[in-house]
């Protein structure tokens, strides 16, 4: 019986369509940066993403050496003693973003803070020498500008409203100096509070994305390639806990920052402490959280809305108040002619209390009292206080750097009426912070004095008036 030729090719067919599914073709780079919209965002962005170096000129004091006036130690040793004298550069580096094509820069207020000089580069290489429009230390924020050969491409600023938890995000900075790294995450969180060291701010974006020192003031960006965040703090002994300052309270400032290197805050006019368990039972109010009211200012938001002493105020504008420290960023993020609407609790009874907020008054946040005075003030406070060295803070085991540090508290002051200690800081004055004597804010006839103290990581308000 004679056999049928077969035919190869069915079978040739066969094995080819075989082997393109073991072994596919190599993906096109469009068809990559199709399935991978990170790589179109880096290369949108990454030209308006900036490296800020910043340099501090300190003078290295030689204080403390033993013998340093006397004529001898200091012919035989006179070269080292003037080492310990001289002027040392001290230099550090963050991140930043165009906002304006004229070359205004966003970043944070710690990364050019106290800087002599600052040196903006680009992602070409190319590098500028730049000023600082304006700072705002409460949200830590600040604008710089640098004078660009040609108009700049700034990033889109998004809406930080209306991201997500779970939502993936972009971050780019300069981790360690390792310029322009991206790091892709989620959004983890949203509204947390962080109060650590110089850094108290209710509100920020939290994410997995990579965040390292240097990242400070580089852009948080969604999968539109919009700011939505600005980088700002990390939790040093964990990893994968990044924090970022949402856009849109940037965009409150940004405005003021430029215009009067300053911003306008709102203004209540009242002091306030946290409301505890023991005071929530003895005045009956059911609700766990809230602030109570000590001083009400005269002139002030509060006098004319009619808050009183002891009031205890429950929600701000249909939020719930959270703590002290959440109530006080609320208010300052408000502008000046703002409507603010309050539920208090008084004698057991909710009422409703609007107040039109003021701005914070000059001589609250400008006039400075002389050394002489203040040290007066806290001497009737009866308070021995000092700037904080290395020296204290390691005797008191503080880690802050910002603050007057107690060192001394009289026994039966109104000081010690009040609590204090030895070791707590002294971070605010009537609302204005003060690293030095020269900080404190001059004193007024009648006027209530209002700390904002910091003690064990925690901050809380004291407040007295000095007759």
């Amino acid at each position: 019986m004679r056999l049928k030729k077969l035919s190869l090719r069915p079978l040739v067919l066969l094995l080819i369509m075989l082997s393109l599914l073991v072994c596919p073709p190599p993906a096109t780079a469009a068809f990559r940066n199709a399935e991978n919209p990170v790589v179109q965002i880096v290369k949108d962005v990454s030209t308006s993403v900036v490296n800020i170096d910043v340099e501090t000129v300190r003078r290295q004091s030689g204080r403390g050496i033993p013998f340093q006036n006397d004529p001898l130690f200091r012919r035989f040793f006179g070269e080292e003693f003037e080492r310990f004298n001289r002027s040392v550069p001290m230099r550090g580096r963050g991140s930043g973003f165009v906002v304006s094509r004229d070359g205004q820069i966003l970043t944070n207020n710690h990364v050019v803070d106290g800087a002599d000089k600052i040196t903006v580069t680009m992602s070409d290489g190319t590098t500028y020498e730049a000023e600082i429009l304006g700072r705002d230390p409460t949200f830590d924020l600040a604008v710089i500008k640098i004078d660009p050969e040609s108009d700049l491409t700034a990033l889109e600023l998004g809406d930080s409203d209306m991201i997500e938890v779970g939502e993936w995000v972009v971050a780019i900075g300069n981790p360690y100096g390792f310029e322009h790294t991206v790091t892709v995450g989620v959004i983890s969180a949203k509204d947390r509070t962080i109060n650590a060291r110089n850094v108290n701010f209710d509100g920020f974006l939290q994410t997995d994305a990579a965040i390292n020192p240097g990242n400070s003031g580089g852009p948080l960006l969604d999968m539109d390639g919009k700011v939505i965040g600005i980088n700002t703090a990390i939790v040093p002994y964990a990893q994968g806990l990044g924090f970022a300052i949402p856009v849109n309270m940037a965009k409150q400032i940004m405005e003021d920052l430029v215009t009067h290197g300053r911003v306008k805050r709102g203004w209540l006019g009242i002091s306030v402490q946290s409301l505890t368990q023991e005071f929530a039972e003895a005045y009956g109010i059911e609700e766990e959280n809230g602030v109570v009211v000590g001083d009400v200012f005269r002139n002030s938001a509060a006098e004319r809305a009619e808050l009183q002493r002891g009031d205890v105020i429950v929600s701000v504008n249909d939020e719930a108040v959270k703590d002290v420290q959440w109530f006080v960023n609320k208010i300052r993020a408000q502008s000046p002619g703002s409507e603010l609407k309050m539920k208090v609790i008084r004698e057991g009874q909710p009422i409703d209390l609007t107040a039109i907020l003021d701005e914070i008054p000059e001589s609250e946040g400008s006039v400075a009292a002389s050394p002489a005075e203040s040290e007066e003030l806290f001497k009737d406070m009866g308070l021995s206080v000092s700037r904080l060295t290395d020296e204290l803070r390691r005797q008191y085991r503080i880690e802050s750097r910002v603050g007057l540090v107690v060192t001394v508290v009289e026994e039966g002051s109104p000081a010690q009426r009040l609590g204090l200690r030895a070791g707590d800081l002294i971070l605010e004055v009537n609302g204005r912070k003060v690293n030095d004597l020269s900080d404190v804010p001059a004193r007024r006839s009648g006027q209530s004095v209002v700390l904002l103290i910091e003690r064990d990581g925690r901050t809380f308000f004291n407040s007295l008036r000095l007759d």
